[in-house]
């Protein structure tokens, strides 16, 4: 039954955005997707529905656990952790990648918060967050405000520079 709903509600979500491009101030796509922290593996995850209103959340997708750069940019955001709460945000990284890989990884890290198992790649595309050619996600970061708005996205996010993240910071700042 549960799967039934997943599959109607993430359906009619992507329904919804299809073709049409995210832009701020849209409703977030509602998605529930399998997670993993450094201690456990919950498969009925994380659902944007029942999380906003709490905190901002920052989603920042990434290609796959264990490269350079998805290491930079996930530690990053691990070092800031303190800061990023600070600023009233939770964070969520989402790759193609099982959670068993993402629990892991996490463990080797020392990551704070979970990583979300988008395997299908779904919640990717619904979010422009994924590269066809690659077949991985591309690197790019949303964040969604309090009322299930996109208050901020970066399509373009990079891992290697601080500029990236500090826009990130600078964003939150101002909700």
């Amino acid at each position: 039954m549960k799967q039934i709903l997943f599959s109607l509600t993430f359906f009619v979500a992507t329904s919804l955005f299809a073709g049409e491009p995210l832009k701020l101030g849209d409703a977030a796509p509602t998605f529930t997707l399998s997670s993993a922290t450094k201690d456990t593996i919950v498969k009925d995850g994380f659902s944007l529905a029942s999380s906003v209103g709490k905190n901002n959340i920052i989603l920042a997708f990434y290609p796959a656990d264990w490269s350079g750069g998805c290491t930079k940019e996930m530690c990053a955001m691990r070092d800031s952790f303190t800061e990023l709460s600070k600023l009233g945000a939770e964070v969520y990284g989402i790759s193609g990648d099982y959670v068993w890989s993402h629990r892991e990884w996490a463990k080797h890290l020392g990551l704070q918060f979970p990583l979300l198992s988008d395997h299908d790649h779904a919640v990717a595309k619904t979010y422009q967050s994924y590269n066809p050619e690659s077949g991985f996600n591309k690197r790019t970061v949303f964040v969604i405000d309090k009322m299930g708005k996109i208050a901020y996205m970066d399509l373009e996010y990079k891992a290697g520079t601080p500029d990236s993240f500090n826009k990130l910071k600078a964003a939150l700042a101002k909700f």
